[in-house]
C-alpha cells in the first residue's frame, strides 16, 4: 500500500509529537500570557479577544490545551497549546452549518469523540505568514465545545454521542489529543505542507 507523502509527513510529526508530550498536560496560564500566544492574528485582534472566565477554576491538570468560544462572538473560537515549548495559540473561525438531523453523527478530529446535534462544528484557523495574508486557512472538525480533553478522560459526555470504543488508555487517548493538536499548529504555521 502506498500512502500520499502529505500522509507519511503528518503521521511522522503526530509519532515525533506524542513522543514529545507523552505526559504533558496544560499548565495554568494567565490571560497576559494568553493574549501574547497569538500566532496568527493582529495585536489589535488579541486585545479584543474575550479570554475564558475564571481562568484559576479551569481543570488544568486535565487539559491537554485551552481552548473556548468567544461568548461575545459565536463564530470565534480559540485555541492555546504548548508547542515548540512555548505557548502557541490560534484564532479560529466557526463554519455555520446547515443543522444536522439528531441521528446524524459527527467525529471530532482530536479526540475522536462522536457527537450528534451540532456537538461538532468545523473551525478554521488562518495560516500565518504569507500564507495567512494571502487568505490562506487550515480547517478540522472540532468539538463545538473545544472541552476535547475532558471527553476522553470521561470528565465530560458527549450527549447522544460519545467516544469511540478503542482499548487505548485514557493517557494513550490524551496523547493522540495533543498530537493532533501539535499537528493543527504544525499546519496553521506551515511546518507541514
Amino acid at each position: 500500500m502506498h500512502l500520499p507523502s502529505h500522509w507519511l509527513h503528518s503521521l511522522i510529526i503526530c509519532l515525533e509529537t506524542l513522543g514529545k508530550l507523552a505526559s504533558t498536560v496544560m499548565r495554568p496560564v494567565a490571560e497576559r500570557d494568553i493574549r501574547a500566544s497569538f500566532i496568527n492574528c493582529s495585536k489589535g485582534e488579541t486585545k479584543r479577544l474575550n479570554p475564558p472566565r475564571e481562568l484559576a477554576d479551569l481543570p488544568w491538570a486535565d487539559l491537554d490545551f485551552l481552548g473556548w468560544r468567544d461568548p461575545g462572538a459565536p463564530e470565534r473560537a480559540y485555541l492555546v497549546a504548548e508547542h515548540d515549548g512555548s505557548l502557541a495559540g490560534i484564532a479560529l473561525r466557526v463554519t455555520s452549518g446547515a443543522a444536522r438531523g439528531f441521528t446524524s453523527r459527527s467525529m471530532c478530529s482530536l479526540c475522536l469523540t462522536t457527537h450528534t446535534n451540532g456537538g461538532v462544528a468545523l473551525m478554521t484557523a488562518r495560516r500565518t505568514g504569507e500564507a495567512g495574508r494571502q487568505g490562506n486557512t487550515v480547517g478540522h472538525y472540532l468539538c463545538a465545545d473545544l472541552a476535547c480533553s475532558l471527553y476522553v478522560r470521561g470528565r465530560k459526555e458527549a450527549p447522544g454521542g460519545g467516544p469511540i470504543d478503542e482499548s487505548l488508555t485514557v493517557d494513550e487517548k490524551a496523547a493522540r489529543v495533543r498530537a493532533n493538536v501539535a499537528a493543527f499548529l504544525a499546519k496553521v504555521t506551515g511546518a507541514s505542507t
